[in-house]
């Protein structure tokens, strides 16, 4: 069956990229064939912990395909279901607005400079891991498109826990992070960060980086 697993890979200090450098990453990760476009870029109030594909904005912007300019929201939660846990083990409360959509990962550096960068959260969401890669398939058990994967630009630090069940009590270690990749999955062969992210990663944040997972 599996378990689906957020994992993310971020510099060991909570640096945030400049603009410039956060898009060549960005570039980076579909001409390395980590990831497959389109691509869409989100700006707000973003949650680095909420759960790509069950209940974050992100995963609205990816599955539900709105319009430019939608305003995405999370999900009201019941009153009765409500909590102050902090997330990934409380909910997530997620605003922000699509600012751009492509196909061409060049045309993601052009949205970049006119996204509100460093003011607020910003993201840019890739529909999958891109699965014509020898190595994306060596790592993972199948080609599963639900892989999505998100690279994160936070306005202010944010909390990521180093691994934990997101049904568990609150606690243990976490890292501060402000830009950083998070991605979905829920079959691996292998354990540890997925060697062509890590390959990018290194090139962008430096060799000490930090990774971690959330399941549940």
């Amino acid at each position: 069956m599996g378990i689906w697993t957020d994992a993310f890979i971020a510099p060991a200090e909570p640096s945030l990229l400049s603009r410039e450098a956060f898009g060549r990453l960005v570039v980076d990760l579909a001409r390395e064939r980590v990831v497959r476009t389109p691509w869409t870029l989100i700006a707000g109030k973003l949650c680095v912990n909420a759960s790509l594909n069950w209940g974050s904005v992100s995963g609205q912007a990816r599955w539900d395909r709105p319009a430019l300019s939608t305003l995405l929201r999370s999900d009201e939660v019941p009153e009765e279901f409500q909590d102050n846990d902090p997330p990934p083990w409380g909910h997530s409360h997620e605003q922000a607005r699509l600012l751009a959509r492509g196909d061409a990962i060049l045309d993601v550096l052009p949205a970049l400079q006119q996204a509100p960068y460093g003011d607020e959260d910003v993201a840019v969401v890739f529909d999958c891991l891109d699965f014509g890669n020898r190595a994306i398939v060596d790592y993972f058990r199948f080609e599963d498109h639900r892989t999505m994967l998100v690279c994160f630009a936070l306005a202010r630090p944010q909390n990521r826990p180093l691994a934990t069940n997101d049904c568990w009590e609150p606690g243990g270690p976490v890292h501060p992070v402000r830009t950083c990749v998070v991605h979905t999955f829920k079959h691996a062969t292998e354990d540890g960060a997925v060697p062509p992210i890590v390959s990018v990663a290194a090139r962008h944040f430096g060799t000490a980086l930090v990774s971690g997972e959330t399941w549940g």
